[in-house]
């Protein structure tokens, strides 16, 4: 268990405070003083406005797929309805009035260049880049239809090629598929957003008259600033008068709070929750803790945004196979000496090439995927994240709040001769009372919890650093650790020592109860296993996953509580800026890993594993460099995420091989290569069965909503 008795001095495993050097700042870096709360700007839109930077989304935003969407959608129930060969298929007349047969031509132009445009410029790019993708697919056939339907229309040549309804609903179902995308992928800058927002907007600078209100962005090493009880650290520094408890929470991801006073390191973006104390600046804006952190984040998220995805390559494929066919269909026809029908069968391959099916294929799944995932209490950022957690080979998990509780619980007592266990846990029950410390709370509980009676305690002190003192039915009642025995003089009895050491020696946080100077006996307590902890181990090495942990705990913590659950491999005594290393570690072992956790210094290995998960309790940042965000703290969800991964995975490839199955057999007979056995397939025919195959994906992908996620249902 981390340092939960600095505010008892009692023993406890090695908490290791942030003072590590800091490296240079890149001139890339982004300046943490810089607009420090911008996130609260994007909180309330991200979903709808965030901009996209890489891939095939570049410089494109939800909001405007959605918006194309819906007007698009509207412009294409005219065309559809006005259309001669839908009218054919479905056996209905439309009405003819003046200008009803430009109602097609016309908006379908619409559509084309307003609904189609990002697909026209995600095309070029791809074009550009010799990497063609899905939007050069969709790019190729909408154009394709444009200009054939225009020749068409225009009477030219006589071909009956009107694909106007076919465009209207090829843009209109592809920009639906693309939103559903776009609101699946996570916002890498959120993350930064979230840590440069951990500093305040202003810092007490004091000066030879006082104190003077400074912005944080005019501090400089060597001033010095007063940090009141319950303020933000607005950069690195020594305390150099006065001591207080910092809450680290946002830094460690340890939620007990650590005693800081003169010479020691404090961290910005850390509280002080009881005391004012002066602090002396050593470092500022890019130089700090935290803004490495976040450089660390922003290294490790564009590290990890390289991957391809999956139907993406199907649709390069299908690119150089719609492209080779429609070349060959065309010099084939020609050569038979029929130039119509050399035409007519090319765009024909061309516009079925870009099924709707493969536009909906993956968006489809990931949408109800992470439908399903949510009701489970996990929240599903980044689409990279369900595709890749069917692959990973171990989990690391952090132990403290994410396998354990993160709050210390009694574990042992130990008396003297003639002293009962439940009398002496009753007083330091009731010395403690009034204290909101932890560890005092856990003393209480365990009180409680036996039923015992806590007597009444008056003139109740903290005595910062040492532990606590309360008079109790006319005795003077401490409980601390060493410091308080010394300061006492009171001597521990070498029959109490056997079990305190004991105690120690799996770190264990170890207080003292003293009537007087009397050591009556001693409690030990240490951060508690949540129970779902063994249940999540278990069950992720049946799946043929291992599972390791990493903390900054003492090696002797770690290890029994490793021992306890189990687990494969453990990291101890890590200092909080290198848990990414960690993580690269085990990647250069050839593994792919997922990381779960929930504090600041957190986040760098969250961005950096190939799955990112945080659990609900930890910081916003945590939460924003992850992929994946369990909305509770139960470990058992992470079996959720490998379960729908594996699941969804298996949906796509049969929705992908589906779309793709229907071009590979599509295509030839669009071409005519049955032609001699009177088998050719129409364009309005192509059209129908295109349809078709996006209804069978569509039905495919609801499949999923049969499974269940429950985390207390795993196994």
């Amino acid at each position: 268990m981390e340092d939960h008795t600095q505010h008892h001095g009692g023993h406890a495993g090695n908490h290791t405070p942030l003072n590590e050097p800091h490296s240079p700042a890149s001139p890339s870096a982004t300046k943490v003083t810089e607009n420090p709360h911008s996130h609260h700007e994007l909180h309330g839109g991200q979903d709808d406005h965030a901009v996209h930077s890489h891939g095939q989304h570049a410089g494109h935003s939800t909001a405007m797929f959605k918006n194309r969407f819906w007007l698009t959608l509207a412009l294409s129930v005219p065309v559809v309805y006005f259309s001669h060969m839908v009218g054919d298929i479905l056996g209905y007349m439309a009405p003819m009035f003046p200008g009803s047969t430009w109602i097609p031509p016309v908006l379908g132009t619409v559509i084309f260049f307003y609904g189609g445009q990002p697909f026209l410029k995600g095309g070029w790019q791809e074009l550009k880049s010799r990497q063609p993708g899905m939007m050069l697919l969709i790019a190729m056939a909408i154009t394709v239809a444009f200009a054939a339907s225009w020749i068409t229309t225009l009477g030219i040549g006589g071909f009956d090629l009107d694909f106007w309804w076919e465009l209207a609903l090829l843009v209109a179902i592809m920009l639906l598929g693309h939103w559903i995308e776009m609101r699946a992928l996570g916002s890498a800058q959120g993350a930064l957003d979230a840590l440069a927002a951990l500093l305040p907007d202003e810092a007490e600078r004091i000066t030879d008259t006082g104190t003077e209100t400074v912005s944080v962005a005019e501090l400089r090493e060597g001033d010095t600033v007063l940090v009141r009880s319950g303020a933000r650290m607005p950069a690195d520094g020594m305390v150099v008068d006065g001591q207080a408890e910092f809450d680290e929470s946002m830094i460690t991801g340890e939620s007990r709070t650590v005693l800081r006073g003169a010479g020691d390191t404090v961290v910005a973006g850390t509280v002080a929750t009881d005391n004012s104390v002066r602090v002396r600046v050593t470092a500022v804006g890019d130089d700090t803790a935290l803004a490495g952190i976040q450089r660390l984040v922003a290294e490790a998220q564009a590290s990890s945004s390289k991957a391809q995805a999956l139907a993406d390559r199907a649709a390069a494929f299908l690119f150089y196979f719609a492209a080779g066919a429609g070349v060959i269909t065309f010099i084939v026809w020609t050569l038979l000496g029929s130039v119509p029908e050399a035409v007519t069968r090319t765009v024909t391959v061309l516009v079925i090439a870009c099924p709707h099916a493969l536009g909906l294929a993956i968006p489809l799944v990931i949408a109800i995927s992470t439908e399903q995932a949510a009701r489970a209490g996990v929240l599903i950022k980044n689409r990279m994240a369900l595709e890749r957690m069917r692959t990973i080979d171990v989990v690391l998990f952090d132990k403290t709040g994410t396998l354990t509780t993160g709050e210390p619980d009694l574990k042992d007592i130990a008396t003297v001769p003639g002293v009962d266990a439940d009398a002496l846990l009753a007083l330091a029950a009731a010395a403690e009372s009034d204290s909101e410390h932890p560890v005092a709370r856990a003393i209480v509980r365990a009180a409680r919890e036996r039923k015992l009676r806590i007597p009444q305690a008056t003139d109740f002190s903290s005595l910062t650093g040492r532990g606590v003192r309360a008079g109790i039915d006319g005795r003077t009642v401490h409980v601390g650790g060493p410091a308080l025995l010394r300061e006492l003089g009171a001597a521990e009895p070498e029959a109490l020592a056997l079990s305190t050491r004991a105690w120690m020696g799996r770190g264990a946080a170890v207080l003292h109860v003293v009537d007087g100077n009397q050591v009556l006996g001693a409690v030990s307590l240490e951060d508690s296993i949540r129970p779902e902890s063994r249940q999540a181990v278990a069950a992720l090495q049946n799946r043929g996953v291992k599972v390791a942990m990493i903390t900054g705990d003492a090696r002797q913590v770690a290890e029994a509580i490793a021992e306890d659950l189990n687990i494969d491999e453990v990291f101890a005594e890590v200092l909080p800026a290198d848990k990414d290393k960690k993580v690269a570690e085990l990647q250069a072992r050839g593994m792919k890993v997922a990381m779960v956790g929930d504090g600041v210094n957190d986040s760098p290995a969250l961005a950096r594993a190939e799955v990112g998960i945080a659990v609900g309790a930890g910081t916003d940042v945590a939460m924003e460099s992850a992929g994946v965000v369990l909305a509770g703290n139960d470990p058992r969800a992470v079996l959720s995420m490998v379960d729908l991964s594996r699941a969804s995975y298996a949906k796509m490839w049969q929705n992908l091989i589906w779309a793709t199955g229907y071009n590979i057999l599509a295509v030839p007979l669009a071409a005519g290569v049955l032609a001699f056995a009177g088998v050719v397939l129409s364009p309005a025919a192509g059209a129908v069965l295109m349809s078709v195959s996006t209804i069978v994906v569509a039905l495919n992908a609801q499949l999923l909503r049969r499974m269940k996620l429950n985390p207390s249902q795993v196994r």
